[in-house]
């Protein structure tokens, strides 16, 4: 440090300068463990934000017969740039203890210039993650993750066994049979009761898949008729604890029974259908009638909004022909609905060879 006898404020001034052009040049040290700590976080939110977006669009479009569209974010490149400066004058005089003047200076300039890539899904993907039906073995294994199985079935499966859940374009008798919901309400209360789990099992013909549903003798009557009246909608022996669950129209012999799943455009069509329109939409022919409910369910599976104001913190929401659709950020039974098929469409996915979303952030200084 330079110092000058008899100059004790020009002594401090080159300090203060020096101190100035340290701060400015080592700022950037830690930048970019800042960036990966914040960044992180807030392009995963972001992602999940857009996902929610696009899912509800192709609900609403699908209630409109309009083709699902999907484009999901293939690449984030998070470009900084972090600029530092600093400067120090002085204007020093001969005389003893004379006045001395400068000035100290610095400057830090920041900015940001992310690129996102959008892939769009076509051809044998989009077949393989939309179109074709979902797996057995790839839809009941997420009741041993938690997932509520009266949920998981009145999404993904279409019918079980001579059942039949809700089909928006099978006319007049579109809401389904009555004894796949009662089975549906009946399979939750046994789930809650631990009663009912779902095993894979690998073969050389492929996975297969078994509900077990094992009652103690200390359990309850009621949990006992449930399983009674499971095992008797599914036309399996009384007493059956080991069901293999089969794709298609199986030959239900014994303890097998035959289960149609849904595809992901199936899936969203089937939700969309359940959306209540403006009654001018299904005169005008634009959009078809409500899918009508029976006095078994309760609501929806996905309550969707529409008309009226739309609320500033909704969960999800899209404008669709300058109308606004939403989610309730209240409504956390359509919420947790909604992230059952976000999981659905994303196992869906995981077999296509299109990349997975890979964010880059430079972390130099």
């Amino acid at each position: 440090m330079p110092t000058v006898p008899g100059y004790p404020r020009v002594s401090r001034f080159f300090k203060m300068a020096a101190l100035t052009t340290t701060l400015a040049t080592s700022a950037c040290m830690p930048f970019g463990t800042r960036l990966l700590q914040d960044d992180q976080v807030d392009y995963a939110r972001a992602l999940v934000f857009a996902q929610k977006r696009q899912t509800l669009a192709n609900i609403v479009g699908l209630r409109y017969a309009e083709p699902a569209v999907v484009l999901p974010v293939s690449q984030v490149i998070a470009a900084y740039s972090l600029d530092g400066s600093a400067n120090a004058a002085a204007a020093l005089s001969t005389q003893n203890n004379a006045p001395t003047t400068g000035s100290i200076g610095g400057g830090i300039g920041y900015a940001t210039r992310p690129t996102f890539t959008f892939t769009p899904l076509t051809g044998e993907d989009f077949a393989n993650a939309y179109s074709r039906p979902l797996a057995p073995s790839l839809v009941l294994p997420l009741v041993q993750s938690g997932v509520p199985i009266d949920v998981l079935l009145r999404l993904a499966v279409q019918s079980i066994g001579s059942l039949q859940n809700s089909a928006a374009l099978s006319g007049a008798n579109n809401a389904g049979s009555h004894g796949f919901f009662e089975l549906l309400q009946a399979l939750r209360r046994l789930q809650l009761g631990g009663f009912v789990a779902m095993r894979l099992e690998g073969s050389p013909q492929g996975n297969r898949i078994f509900m077990s549903i094992e009652v103690p003798a200390q359990a309850s009557d009621d949990d006992r008729a449930d399983a009674a009246r499971v095992r008797e909608l599914l036309t399996v022996p009384a007493g059956t604890t080991d069901i293999e669950v089969l794709y298609g129209v199986a030959d239900e012999s014994g303890s097998r029974v035959g289960i149609v799943t849904r595809s992901v455009i199936g899936m969203l069509t089937e939700v969309g259908a359940q959306i209540q329109v403006p009654p001018e939409d299904v005169a005008s022919g634009a959009t078809l009638a409500t899918v009508g409910f029976l006095d078994i369910e309760r609501r929806p599976v996905i309550i969707v909004h529409t008309g009226g104001k739309m609320p500033d913190n909704a969960y999800a929401s899209i404008k669709h022909q300058r109308r606004d659709y939403w989610i309730e950020q209240t409504d956390f039974d359509s919420k947790f609905a909604f992230s059952v098929v976000q999981t659905l469409i994303a196992l869906a996915q995981a077999g296509r060879s299109q990349p997975i979303p890979v964010v880059t952030i430079p972390a130099g200084g």
